[in-house]
């Protein structure tokens, strides 16, 4: 019980972390303000994170670990490279249309995290771009892996756009416009320009 109690509480602080970071920037967050911002003093937050970069790095690698742990899972349950493509672009999807402050923070602040914790991040994420590839190379093959990588990239840059787009659209409406635009997207990525 105790356990569940202290993981919820880190939680909630990676969350309000988040939107602070997002908000104002990394050095623009004190943690008195991190503490403020969950009902605590800024040293009661001592007791979940060793300071405010051990903190950022937690935030980064526990997204790392569930987009990657998220994209084996729905590759593993799908029953083709199809269905596989389609479950990992949806998984994405929600990931971006619910969390847009961690894209925010990743894509400003990866540089603040330390560098253990930031190699295991960037380790993570190059697994799970590297299992989009996989399920691409299925369904075009004979495209180099290297342009299904950019591809790749390029989708992602497209689904993680969510800070600047999130709120124009519901989210179903948005969800199916992301999911339309990356499929598309990513089965076009052939040699050259090529068609497919």
């Amino acid at each position: 019980m105790a356990n569940r109690v202290a993981g919820a509480r880190r939680a909630e602080i990676l969350r309000a972390a988040a939107e602070l970071f997002a908000a104002r920037g990394y050095h623009g967050v004190s943690i008195e303000d991190l503490g403020r911002a969950v009902g605590t003093s800024g040293p009661a937050l001592y007791r979940h994170f060793p300071g405010k970069e051990a903190l950022l790095g937690a935030m980064l690698l526990d997204i790392s670990e569930r987009l990657a742990a998220q994209g084996a899972e729905l590759a593993a349950a799908a029953s083709g490279p199809g269905a596989a493509l389609d479950a990992l672009l949806r998984g994405h999807i929600d990931f971006a249309l619910s969390e847009p402050a961690l894209i925010t923070v990743h894509d400003r602040e990866l540089g603040n995290v330390p560098e253990p914790d930031r190699r295991r991040i960037r380790s993570l994420q190059r697994g799970y771009a590297e299992r989009w590839v996989a399920v691409l190379a299925e369904l075009r093959p004979g495209v180099p892996a290297e342009t299904l990588r950019a591809g790749v990239h390029a989708a992602f840059g497209l689904l993680n756009s969510t800070p600047h787009s999130a709120g124009r659209l519901t989210p179903d409406r948005m969800s199916a416009l992301l999911f339309r635009m990356g499929r598309a997207a990513l089965l076009s990525a052939t040699e050259d320009g090529a068609g497919p």
